[in-house]
């Protein structure tokens, strides 16, 4: 993307559904919690957090690790880590374990997204082709 500020609004976008999914997905409690409004919030700080913690970052040097797909990952774990420490206390145990394991399951989407999505998807395009037989 030629366009300085059209990266930075698609790493903020990207970098805000990931924690946010993460954070849905590793906070404890039943699936009913999907639906609660407070789990949403929570989710919603995280990911915003995140979001602007990446912002920054795209000012500095370490706007390179965003290209590098394992960099990526990485940088995307540790912020989230951050994100989720200081947007709520934890609800496991252990502190700052639910920080640790939504960075962990953030960096491994992030991960897997660059993996699914790159070249405009071809991966899924080729998988939905060959699924209903259209070579």
């Amino acid at each position: 993307m030629p366009n300085p500020w059209k990266r930075r609004f698609v790493l903020f976008i990207k970098r805000f559904w990931q924690p946010t999914s993460a954070c849905m997905t590793c906070m404890p409690g039943s699936l009913a919690n999907l639906l609660s409004a407070p789990h949403w919030a929570l989710a919603l700080r995280t990911g915003l957090f995140t979001g602007v913690l990446v912002l920054i970052l795209t000012f500095t040097p370490a706007m390179k690790l965003f290209g590098n797909r394992y960099g990526n990952a990485l940088l995307v774990g540790l912020l989230t880590m951050a994100g989720d420490t200081f947007s709520h206390p934890g609800h496991y145990g252990i502190p700052h374990l639910e920080a640790v394991v939504t960075g962990v399951v953030s960096g491994l989407l992030a991960l897997a997204g660059s993996y699914l999505f790159e070249d405009r998807a071809r991966r899924l395009r080729g998988l939905w082709a060959r699924l209903w037989g259209r070579a």
